[in-house]
């Protein structure tokens, strides 16, 4: 998503239109389109000021935020598939949710690597 014009710059194109400036020219001396001068003209009429604001998505909260609880929830039920743990996790959690906490835990999988594996064999 690429980054929205500075808050200098459409403050100055705001004010240029109100100073009595044509708004074709203000829009071609600071090379933006007519209409967004005229999407920032409106948001300075509805809010009165032309800052600009997140988009919707950006931001948005985990479900699962006390790490500490899910970490002791995932000791507790370190045999179980992620798809399990979300049905007793409840909470409306998916399977998704419980991966990126555990991601963020960093309780990654119950996998052992493959080096730790050729060892447990040789003292077998």
């Amino acid at each position: 998503m690429p980054a929205p014009y500075s808050y200098a710059l459409r403050s100055q194109a705001v004010a240029a239109v109100k100073r009595g400036e044509k708004k074709v020219e203000v829009s071609h001396f600071f090379k933006i389109s007519r209409n967004t001068l005229d999407l920032w003209l409106k948001k300075e009429r509805e809010t009165g000021d032309v800052k600009a604001s997140w988009p919707v998505g950006v931001g948005t909260r985990p479900k699962i935020q006390d790490l500490k609880n899910f970490e002791e929830f995932v000791r507790e039920n370190r045999d179980k598939t992620q798809k399990l743990m979300a049905q007793l996790c409840g909470d409306e959690a998916t399977q998704q949710n419980i991966s990126y906490a555990s991601k963020k835990n960093r309780n990654y999988s119950k996998k052992v690597p493959m080096a730790i594996k050729k060892e447990m064999k040789k003292k077998e």
